[in-house]
């Protein structure tokens, strides 16, 4: 993640959203299509169920974010982990939807709103806090997506291409970095 030098905490969290959205995209890219849908075991999620319920969530807690419970009574969360989106593209329209809900929220904010006071299942949070709440979350989910891609990929034969920097090569980016 580039890193820029703000004192504001909307314009840094929204760029940290941004981060997370684009690492789990790039690493949903290099996984194959047919293993987007496959769960390592019976207690774990496939990166398309991952899918549903972080747009489940997105949903539920940015949609009308400053006057109504981010928990919304129309959620049905259990159901988020059941029949996953069947084809890539539904699966990214699904993404891409969640985050479109995470982004028209944060737009309009302004530093006065970070002090306002919203509730997540009936409990009060203050926005700063709820966007908090959101980051680690989508961050967890994000880390859970690329170690599910970078499995597959290596299982499917082909090469993992770093989302980062790629192993033996840190002193290499440090110098660069600091050139």
């Amino acid at each position: 993640m580039a890193h820029e030098l703000t004192t504001s905490y909307l314009r840094d969290s929204t760029n940290v959203f941004r981060y997370y959205k684009n690492l789990a995209e790039r690493a949903m890219a290099q996984c194959p299509d047919e293993m987007l849908f496959i769960a390592l075991d019976a207690e774990s999620n496939s990166i398309a169920i991952i899918v549903k319920h972080m747009a489940g969530n997105m949903r539920s807690r940015w949609k009308d974010f400053l006057i109504t419970d981010g928990e919304k009574a129309d959620r049905d969360r259990d159901s988020e982990f059941e029949a996953p989106p069947k084809t890539r593209a539904e699966l990214m329209e699904m993404w891409q939807g969640g985050w479109k809900h995470v982004f028209d929220a944060l737009e309009p904010l302004t530093d006065a709103d970070l002090a306002r006071t919203v509730t997540i299942r009936s409990k009060p949070h203050s926005v700063m806090q709820a966007i908090t709440r959101q980051i680690t979350h989508y961050g967890y989910h994000a880390g859970q997506i690329v170690l599910l891609a970078k499995h597959f990929v290596a299982k499917s034969g082909k090469n993992w291409e770093s989302l980062s920097i790629p192993r033996v090569e840190s002193k290499q980016a440090t110098a660069n970095i600091a050139a």
